[in-house]
């Protein structure tokens, strides 16, 4: 069966999505975890050393400016699950208005992080991230929340707890508690428009992002 972007949004609305085994597999895996990670809009921790380094690194913070650049440095690593199939469609989803990037970049203007992923009714599904500088990853996502809660989001699935993502906050769920929040962020209405918004380009500050909850 050829993936579609049709296809695709009728697996995430059901809680299902695809990987490959690498970038240069053709073949595609669907998956449903049995405890699914999601990262609670509320509970997300800025700590105080990305704080200061939001406001001494200089970084430059936008969304949708470069979503073939942040899909590019999201495969771009050893192993992937990002193969040229995957790529194609959400490049697709993204030409359609479903899917988005959020971009860090240096004062230079260099792409040095980011993160993607999809939106559908009042659910985000993160598929994945990357970071070139340290704290660009964790600032891609702290934006990233930030605009969900401005646009009324009210779940975002990150797939699969880490380490790194319940540092930030993100817990797991059963498969049946997921699949209740799906179906109420998914019946939900949010604001697209004004969680996506392209920032002015005369502000490189991040005008959206803010410490949503400060720990040490």
């Amino acid at each position: 069966m050829k993936l579609t972007s049709e296809l695709l949004l009728r697996a995430y609305a059901h809680g299902i999505f695809p990987m490959a085994e690498s970038a240069t597999s053709p073949a595609l895996y669907w998956f449903e975890p049995t405890w699914r990670g999601i990262l609670p809009l509320d509970r997300f921790h800025a700590s105080r050393s990305l704080v200061r380094s939001f406001r001494r690194g200089g970084w430059r913070l936008s969304c949708d400016r470069d979503f073939a650049g942040v899909l590019a440095g999201c495969a771009d690593r050893d192993e992937t699950w990002i193969n040229a199939e995957i790529a194609r469609v959400f490049s697709k989803l993204h030409a359609e208005g479903h899917a988005h990037s959020i971009e860090v970049r240096e004062p230079a203007g260099g792409l040095v992080g980011g993160v993607y992923g999809l939106a559908m009714g009042a659910a985000f599904f993160a598929e994945s991230k990357f970071s070139r500088r340290a704290d660009a990853s964790k600032l891609a996502l702290a934006e990233l929340v930030a605009r969900l809660r401005r646009g009324g989001f009210r779940l975002l699935d990150v797939q699969y707890l880490t380490p790194h993502l319940a540092r930030l906050g993100a817990i797991e769920v059963p498969r049946e508690t997921y699949r209740r929040q799906l179906a109420v962020a998914l019946a939900a209405r949010a604001d697209h428009a004004r969680a996506f918004a392209v920032e002015n380009p005369e502000s490189p500050s991040g005008a959206y992002w803010q410490p949503i909850t400060q720990t040490s």
